[in-house]
């Protein structure tokens, strides 16, 4: 088994950890993401803001390593407060929709207390399927 790191331009450089992981065979592990623009430093005010901003960067990782929305078939969120989170699911959803498409991967939102950064409201991490 191989596995290749992959950490696009796009993206803030990480630290501790790498935008995507590849591994032959197909399956592509996908870093925790953010809301962080390209220099590192979180952007959007509220939870629907910072959603979009983190599934686009998992996204971005993702078509680094050679997939698209489709290929996504594990993806957790972790929210700090699911009330909030729950009351703009609307909102949510259709940021899914305009940029993952209509079909859901296995998917699980988790309340925390905290994130790395304390900025940040939500955070999303992925595991895709794709095709050598």
């Amino acid at each position: 088994m191989r596995i290749e790191r992959i950490n696009p331009g796009g993206l803030a450089q990480p630290s501790g950890f790498s935008h995507a992981v590849r591994a032959t065979g197909g399956l592509v592990f996908l870093a925790g993401q953010t809301a962080l623009d390209q220099e590192g430093s979180i952007v959007g005010a509220t939870v629907v803001q910072q959603f979009e901003r983190a599934l686009g960067n998992l996204l971005a990782a993702l078509h680094a390593a050679g997939g698209g929305p489709g290929d996504l078939a594990s993806l957790t969120v972790y929210v700090l407060d699911i009330d909030d989170y729950r009351a703009r699911s609307q909102e949510i959803r259709e940021i899914w929709r305009r940029l993952v498409g209509r079909e859901f991967p296995a998917m699980a939102v988790v309340g925390v207390s905290r994130l790395w950064d304390a900025r940040a409201l939500v955070e999303v991490q992925g595991m895709a399927v794709v095709s050598s």
